[in-house]
């Protein structure tokens, strides 16, 4: 758990960092790619890593200009990756303009229970991550190449002249 706002904020910067490397990754091709029909395509999980910004922010009661966790999923792959961007972005201004550490400390409602801001902020970052992770399976399948995050992708691996482990 974050206990202070720059504790957050540099966390941040590596996490949403990575997540900037996978989404700018896609192709509007790739958006459509599924496990199966029952399931979230690319780009509905890539949407959905963008709105939850505002869907599980806005709860603490910071206010700042996202992608709404109502939008419609975009038709291409720039416009959920500079939406990220600009998400991200507005929500870090609005974090250090207008918190203080003791926030982390106030307790909100979130899904009919209560959770810490810091608390809040955590579960936004494993969240993401979590999404990630499926998103970086479903690329494979779609033929893209996946970017590393944290060490070098298969890719990478080889170009540094390294054998992937299996």
């Amino acid at each position: 758990m974050f206990r202070t706002i720059e504790e957050f904020l540099v966390n941040w910067g590596h996490e949403s960092g990575s997540t900037q490397k996978i989404l700018d990754a896609l192709t509007d091709q790739s958006l459509a790619q599924e496990v199966s029909p029952e399931d979230r395509t690319l780009g509905r999980i890539a949407w959905h890593i963008v709105t939850t910004l505002d869907e599980m922010v806005s709860q603490t009661g910071l206010e700042f200009e996202a992608a709404s966790h109502e939008a419609a999923v975009p038709a291409t792959a720039v416009e959920i990756a500079d939406a990220y961007r600009s998400s991200s972005a507005a929500m870090v201004e609005a974090m250090k303009e207008h918190w203080t550490d003791a926030i982390l400390n106030d307790m909100k409602d979130m899904y009919g229970e209560q959770w810490s801001v810091a608390k809040i902020l955590g579960i936004l970052v494993s969240h993401q991550t979590h999404h990630r992770g499926q998103m970086t399976v479903l690329m494979r399948q779609a033929g893209l190449r996946v970017p590393g995050v944290y060490g070098p992708s298969r890719e990478e691996w080889a170009e540094f002249g390294g054998v992937a482990p299996l």
